[in-house]
């Protein structure tokens, strides 16, 4: 008995952890009532009879929860725009598409407009091509779900939720998140957050990229949502575009057939698209279309750099905001490749699939495509979208930017390096992934062993050796794309500002994208996960953020001095326990980078 009430609760922890449905927890409850019963009427015959009927019945059980589990799989939808149960709507907002309403969130501080297209569907003959404008509608669309996340390869709801309970600690128990968010081919809307009250003038605008490595991610995520930041004054946009294989698949006949003689960009295309109808339609919202901030964080600001040095995107912005990554490397580390390498793979993708030629890759599936084992999921010099390699942009004064804020976290490199075990006899050899033949410079700078490791991020291999390593890689992959950006803009005369986010916390702490909920004003989502000291870091961040989307200087009244960078003044602002400028901790290693990238 004991035994089966002890079976009975890890398979509950289990429906829960799976996000089924709640009659998923009904039917395990009522068979497992049935089987008892049962169970305790035959314990009345014979040890010999009854045997056989209690095995079959026992099996029988496990069959039914096991069949159970399946059929009650949580359900797939579109999240809605807001928490609140049943959201005030908007008045009607008019475009050249159409009408739409959106809905007011909880407190009435902020309008949310979810789920505009803002391009047609890239579907059927649409997929691997340029985005085609939006179609219209008739009547008034209600905006009060967020659309469907771009196709993307993702973990079952089981480990997500494992993740978010030993990883991060922010699973809760609930009875409103019995389901999977929706993911569709058809994933090019975005989202518009104002605030609850009209401007008597236009508003300046804040364009979020989302992250996620060009391979997952979705703009429903709850620290991109952006209510607390148009509560002080802005708009906040963010959005989907396609990713991964459709994204970035790559083919010579797909440039052959496009009138822009283009392939390789159909992400970043789509975020131009996505840009581009924000410049022409924000008026409608009180937005101005003439102070737009694009900003990104991960692969969305390797996204931003892209943005910053395309020919298509000349005047539809003034400012850039760039978190923990960047493509101005002579040999870019991520989220960037050679053509060449992009038609290899293109290829190698038909071959895997069967297919023959375009028509015969356009046919697949979704479902099936995006099961490549190959990552598609890096931009390329196309000729239209990005015409040179971005530092040959910067070098030619060609880049968009007229003001940049950017920076990095202290533990940058953690979460992509878990697997990996470091010791002083491997030391110098796994540094040659990001250093090459100045791998032994390197390891003399930052000898095995001299970083000692304060946190580790969930489960990690780690090894004596570990925090030099990750101290290193934190450089190459990520700070030493800011210090470049950040040296070529104020070469220009530009202002920059660059940040170094150091606070710990319960969650992601100062990992990657850790900064992110301080930002952009959703600590709250978090309930007993941020103490005080996070709350006032975050008021005085999203200050800083806010401020500088409206005048392109971060520095009000009662922040801390945030110095701007020029060639004479190279300090970055810490953003931890205290606000202050120190030296940028990996400043030696980038000369060991210049020299590895032939600078």
């Amino acid at each position: 008995m004991i035994g089966i009430v002890i079976l009975l609760f890890l398979y509950l922890i289990v429906l829960e952890l799976s996000k089924n449905t709640l009659a998923g927890w009904g039917i395990a409850l009522a068979v497992t009532a049935v089987y008892l019963i049962l169970r305790h009427r035959f314990k009345k015959r014979s040890e010999k009879k009854r045997r056989g009927p209690v095995l079959l019945m026992a099996l029988l059980w496990l069959l039914i929860l096991g069949l159970n589990y399946k059929v009650t799989e949580p359900p797939f939808r579109c999240l809605p725009a807001v928490e609140a149960g049943s959201p005030e709507p908007t008045d009607v907002i008019r475009l050249s598409q159409g009408e739409l309403t959106g809905v007011y969130n909880q407190d009435h501080t902020a309008r949310v407009y979810a789920g505009i297209p803002y391009a047609a569907p890239p579907v059927g003959d649409l997929r691997f091509k340029e985005p085609q404008p939006a179609e219209s509608w008739e009547g008034v669309r209600a905006c009060d779900h967020f659309g469907p996340m771009a196709m993307q390869q993702r973990s079952s709801e089981f480990y997500n939720s494992l993740t978010d309970l030993l990883g991060l600690h922010k699973f809760r128990v609930s009875l409103k998140d019995n389901y999977r968010e929706a993911m569709s081919e058809d994933c090019l809307y975005l989202n518009v957050f104002t605030p609850a009250k009209d401007s008597d003038e236009p508003l300046p605008v804040l364009f979020f990229i989302h992250g996620g490595s060009l391979m997952t991610g979705q703009s429903s995520y709850t620290e991109y949502r952006g209510e607390d930041l148009a509560s002080q004054g802005i708009i906040v946009v963010n959005f989907a575009y396609r990713l991964g294989v459709f994204g970035y698949y790559a083919n010579e006949a797909l440039a052959e057939e496009s009138p822009n003689g283009t392939t390789g960009n159909y992400g970043l295309l789509d975020q131009i698209a996505a840009l581009t109808w924000v410049h022409d339609n924000i008026a409608a919202f009180g937005g101005d279309p003439d102070q737009i901030t694009i900003a990104g964080e991960s692969a969305g600001s390797s996204s931003v750099n892209a943005l910053c040095v395309s020919p298509l995107t000349e005047g539809l912005f003034v400012r850039a905001i760039a978190e923990s990554s960047g493509i101005t490397a002579r040999k870019p580390y991520h989220t960037f490749r050679q053509m060449p390498d992009a038609l290899k793979m293109g290829q190698d993708i038909m071959t895997e699939m069967g297919a023959e030629d375009m028509e015969a890759l356009r046919a697949l599936p979704a479902d099936r495509l995006v099961e490549t084992g190959y990552q598609n999921n890096a931009m390329t010099v196309d000729g239209y979208a990005i015409t040179k390699m971005p530092y040959l942009s910067y070098l030619a004064g060609e880049n968009h930017e007229q003001a940049l804020l950017n920076g990095f976290n202290a533990k940058e490199a953690d979460a992509f390096m878990l697997g990996v075990k470091a010791t002083e006899e491997n030391y110098e050899e796994l540094l040659r992934g990001a250093f090459g033949e100045y791998a032994s410079e390197a390891a003399a700078l930052v000898p095995a062993g001299s970083v000692t490791r304060d946190q580790k991020f969930i489960i990690d291999a780690g090894g004596d050796a570990k925090g030099a390593l990750l101290h290193l890689y934190s450089a190459a992959w990520f700070t030493y794309s800011h210090e470049l950006w950040s040296e070529d803009v104020a070469a220009q005369g530009r202002p920059v500002y660059e940040y170094y986010f150091t606070k710990k916390n319960q969650s992601l702490s100062n990992y990657h994208a850790g900064e992110m909920p301080y930002a952009y004003g959703n600590l709250w989502r978090h309930p007993g996960l941020y103490d005080a000291s996070d709350e006032a870091l975050s008021e005085t961040m999203q200050a800083y953020w806010v401020n500088f989307v409206k005048t392109g200087d971060p520095n009000g009244e009662g922040l801390p001095e945030w110095q701007v960078r020029d060639t004479g003044h190279r300090q970055l602002l810490e953003l931890g326990e205290t606000v202050q400028m120190i030296d940028d901790p990996y400043q030696k290693i980038y000369a060991i980078l210049d020299r590895y990238q032939g600078r």
